[in-house]
């Protein structure tokens, strides 16, 4: 199911993926000056990152260590759906986080009014609802389709596609529907994501000073590096199992995206950003940390449109 050497990469990716996620969302959570919308969804971000590489890696890690590639049928449908759970909130948070930098750039005085704590939440909300119903809907087409016994998933974790090839009845409007839903679930946000980056760079166009420009564009870098950075890892993904029918360049390449982008997630976002770098020392020298509800991220305050960067 997964080549062993694997494990030598996996694992200290998989705790530097965890750790590194996890100093972000608290750093957001106990820093009012990380209280805006932007760190809010960041700090989103950085959680569904923890629950996607907490679904996949650790039974790769388990089964290379045991020399066992075996997993039961129920955890390989479980496997499966939060797997589709939590890239489709991936994906659609990163277009939530370029709409806030369109408001943020395109309409700066209109901000604090249109990013309202309410619309902050809603909009989090419809992301996980959105990938509930996705994931739910491709986890019961896959229930009535029938597998033949001792069936070998040329991958590290039970993926959508790969169950569906594995499938010994007739999977044509399983097929169907992930080609639906790579179109929707895939297209779609990206669409949103272009579409705000064509207004955010026809604004800072019509910025007169060279700083104004740099500062602007600078508050959308760390953004624009995460998508492509998701985007790229994900068509490599499925062009190389396109072009070639390998399970070790294909786990490879999964890798990337499974493993690789949500550990560097945290990374580009706090090397460069004062603000992060700030409340991440702050935050290592709190003694004891402070409750903080998840609304208590949002309070209502005039937000930093451009966070000074280093």
């Amino acid at each position: 199911m997964q080549p062993p050497h694997l494990w030598g990469f996996s694992s200290p990716c998989n705790l530097i993926t965890v750790w590194g996620n996890l100093l972000i969302v608290l750093a957001v959570a106990t820093d009012p000056h990380l209280h805006t919308p932007m760190y809010f969804f960041l700090s989103n971000l950085s959680m569904v990152d923890i629950c996607f590489v907490s679904t996949t890696i650790p039974k790769m890690l388990a089964n290379i260590q045991t020399q066992s590639r075996t997993i039961m049928y129920e955890g390989c449908l479980a496997q499966m759906y939060c797997a589709l759970l939590f890239a489709g909130v991936d994906d659609i948070l990163l277009t939530v986080m370029a709409y806030d930098r369109f408001v943020a750039i395109c309409h700066p005085l209109h901000y604090p009014v249109i990013m309202n704590t309410r619309l902050c939440v809603l909009l989090v909300l419809g992301c996980w609802i959105t990938s509930v119903l996705n994931s739910l809907l491709h986890s019961l087409m896959v229930l009535h389709l029938s597998f033949c016994p001792d069936s070998t998933i040329p991958h590290f974790f039970c993926e959508l596609d790969h169950m569906v090839q594995l499938a010994c009845s007739d999977a044509f409007v399983n097929k169907l529907l992930i080609y639906l839903d790579a179109g929707l679930m895939g297209g779609g946000p990206l669409a949103g994501i272009l579409y705000s980056y064509s207004k955010i760079v026809s604004s800072i166009r019509r910025i007169p000073s060279a700083q104004g420009k740099s500062k602007a564009f600078s508050t959308c870098a760390s953004h624009l590096s995460i998508v492509s950075l998701f985007y790229c890892t994900v068509l490599g993904v499925y062009l190389s199992s396109a072009a070639t029918h390998s399970s070790q360049s294909i786990s490879v390449a999964s890798v990337m995206y499974t493993v690789v982008t949500p550990m560097l997630n945290p990374f580009i976002y706090s090397l460069r950003n004062k603000d992060i770098k700030g409340a991440l020392k702050r935050f290592s020298g709190l003694g004891v940390l402070k409750a903080v509800w998840p609304w208590d991220i949002l309070t209502p305050q005039r937000p930093q449109y451009f966070p000074q960067l280093a």
